[in-house]
């Protein structure tokens, strides 16, 4: 009888608790369930799909007629897509670096540049994946361009390596998830020639292919995107197997697949730039069962973002170093604190291509209407120095060789290609500023237009903000660290 009347004044303190309190202890509860580790044997397995200078929109789910993409077209078809998916850096070791430890770039050092040394002092996931663990591996592009060894790592930082994701998936022992980061590379031209031209010739009409307006529309040109469009074909057919090879094993309902980018493509005024054709690129994920099919998400992620992310779909806390912040809750469609109405871009040294081994440093934000870009060293080439000849024997080292940037080349006083050569070579004003609704290619710099005066100046405030807010080293105009940073890929041979 006791505990009848023990029972019954719990029920009536109970009753007398307001609805709100009860509300906000479940939501307590619910957040404290959600943010704890899940039991190993529920854990998602995760496939990062990480191609290597594939820029937005060249999927054909994304209205790209010559991109054959069916991999990445059911990915999100059966997954989510976002549109506004930018690289924290234009170049590949950077952007792979801030993936793998979560944070900013300016954040990283020397690992704010292309071959760089990358020092241990930064958890990174694969780590902390493994300490959870899962079991780890990777095929393709790593980390890198870089030297890892001289910074005491026995393997890539990304983890052991693969021939295969099919190997390494046929290798798994039972019961443990696994991360398998896919690091492909068949979007490159190789230093000029062109290995998938053929392919894409038995299959694409060139006559067809859109020529961007900062390119000159010429046979070069044509082939040169040729090749591309099939190196982007020989990607999705690499995608294809992985999947192919879990949905056979029974295991893609549980494995979250990510696919994406590392920066936009190989082409002159895309990679090693801020403008979207270097650093906007395409984002699906599918994880069966939890997320809404066919789903856009407008607002803007970044793509080292997928670090946290991929921590926090794994059960794992990411640590405090990590600055960036995971987008799980926008993945799941739940409530997302983040502001997500802008993307920071950044570059330092790309490659060593100006005497004294010299960055071309910039900081950039875009937004959905302009892209405002701020050259910290105009007085420095963009595309590297005229008279330093790199790895491909050509100056402007930071373009890449193509069949289009020699054509350039052999044309530099032809007024016929004078708009194509001052936009992709010659130095740059201290501030651009771009009209997307006007100038989606951003080739028409409005900075100095009075009409933008306004848009100018708070996007000036915002990019200050973020620099300040991130202990940005550029906020001292003098501090030029990166230009004193090791570079171990191969020297330079000057004239």
């Amino acid at each position: 009888m006791a505990f009848i009347s023990t029972f019954r004044r719990l029920i009536r303190k109970a009753q007398a608790i307001p609805l709100r309190h009860w509300i906000l202890a479940f939501a307590i509860l619910m957040a404290a369930a959600s943010s704890a580790t899940a039991a190993p044997g529920k854990r998602p397995n995760i496939l990062l799909i990480l191609a290597d200078n594939w820029a937005w929109p060249h999927a054909g789910i994304l209205g790209d007629p010559m991109a054959r993409t069916p991999a990445f077209d059911r990915i999100a078809r059966e997954g989510v897509v976002f549109s506004n998916t930018f690289n924290p850096v234009p170049s590949c070791s950077p952007t792979r670096a801030c993936l793998l430890t979560g944070r900013i770039a300016h954040q990283l050092g020397e690992r704010a540049s292309l071959w760089s040394a990358f020092p241990r002092d930064t958890p990174v996931i694969t780590e902390l994946l493994k300490q959870a663990g899962y079991e780890i591996g990777y095929s393709g592009k790593p980390w890198g361009p870089g030297n890892h060894e001289i910074s005491g790592w026995t393997e890539n930082p990304v983890g052991p390596k693969f021939a295969s994701f099919e190997e390494f998936h046929a290798g798994l022992g039972s019961g443990r998830p696994f991360f398998f980061w896919l690091g492909n590379t068949d979007t490159a031209t190789k230093g000029g020639r062109l290995p998938f031209l053929e392919k894409a010739q038995s299959v694409l009409d060139p006559s067809k292919i859109t020529i961007p307006p900062e390119l000159p529309d010429a046979p070069e040109t044509r082939k040169d995107l040729l090749n591309y469009y099939g190196g982007v074909m020989a990607m999705d057919e690499t995608a294809a197997k992985a999947i192919e090879a879990l949905e056979k094993a029974g295991d893609l309902e549980n494995t979250i697949v990510i696919y994406t980018s590392d920066n936009g493509w190989q082409m002159p005024r895309g990679l090693a730039n801020c403008y979207d054709a270097g650093s906007r690129v395409p984002l699906a994920i599918r994880w069966s069962g939890h997320l809404q099919p066919g789903r856009r998400v407008e607002k803007f992620i970044n793509v080292a973002e997928i670090g946290p992310t991929i921590l926090e779909l794994a059960g794992v806390h990411p640590p405090s170093t990590m600055t960036l912040h995971s987008f799980r809750n926008l993945l799941l469609g739940l409530p997302d604190p983040t502001p997500r109405d802008a993307a920071f871009i950044e570059r330092e040294r790309h490659a060593n291509v100006r005497r004294n081994n010299l960055s071309y440093p910039m900081r950039a934000i875009r937004t959905r209407n302009f892209l405002y870009i701020r050259n910290l060293r105009p007085d420095r080439w963009p595309a590297g120095d005229p008279d330093v000849l790199f790895v491909h024997g050509r100056p402007y080292g930071d373009v890449d060789t193509t069949l289009t940037k020699d054509l350039l080349l052999q044309h530099l006083k032809d007024p016929a290609f004078a708009r194509a050569i001052s936009l992709i070579f010659d130095k740059r004003p201290a501030e651009e500023l771009y009209d997307l609704s006007k100038d989606p290619h951003q080739i028409t710099n409005v900075a100095r237009q009075p009409g933008y005066k306004r848009d100018l100046k708070n996007l000036r405030a915002r990019l200050d903000r973020w620099m300040r807010d991130t202990d940005d080293p550029r906020t001292d105009p003098a501090n030029d660290a990166w230009d004193s940073y090791p570079y171990y890929g191969k020297p330079p041979k000057l004239d």
